[in-house]
């Protein structure tokens, strides 16, 4: 067992990384609360720092960290999961629940020191969930075009 001991210049290392992992998340919940999505400007960040955390641990700990990543992707999609709501034939939430797992890669990325991939999945994310939000809605109303041709003529494909 190891001595309990407390180190200062970890913890300001540690406490940078989650803030780092933390920000780069937030416009992510930032817009989907804003949306009014159930999952928003709380869970987005405690996904982030949680994973970052979680990566973090194996700075002191020997062994193979590719266990703790498959446990934390499992997890990340779990909680994303529960994001995914579907009503009829209808299913809703599979891009915020991907964009969960994405603040998870973030958090991991930060704490992996790898900021640069964590930069670039935080613009994608927020790029992704904002900008294409319009393409969604014009493929969204030539599907509806085409179903209703399609109920009208009695065509069932």
């Amino acid at each position: 067992m190891q001595p309990l001991s407390f180190d200062w210049h970890f913890l300001f290392l540690c406490l940078g990384k989650i803030c780092i992992a933390w920000i780069l998340v937030l416009p992510t919940g930032w817009w989907s609360e804003k949306q009014g999505h159930s999952v928003g400007v709380r869970t987005f960040p405690l996904v982030a720092m949680a994973s970052c955390g979680f990566m973090m641990t194996l700075d002191n700990v020997n062994g193979d960290g590719s266990r703790l990543m498959q446990g934390l992707i499992t997890g990340i999609g779990f909680v994303g999961g529960g994001a995914i709501v579907r009503d009829g034939v209808t299913v809703r939430g599979t891009a915020t629940a991907a964009s969960i797992w994405a603040a998870g890669a973030i958090g991991a990325s930060v704490a992996l020191g790898r900021i640069e991939i964590a930069v670039v999945l935080a613009v994608m994310d927020v790029f992704t969930m904002g900008a294409l939000v319009p393409v969604k809605r014009h493929l969204d109303n030539q599907r509806e075009e085409v179903d209703g041709i399609s109920r009208r003529s009695g065509n069932t494909e």
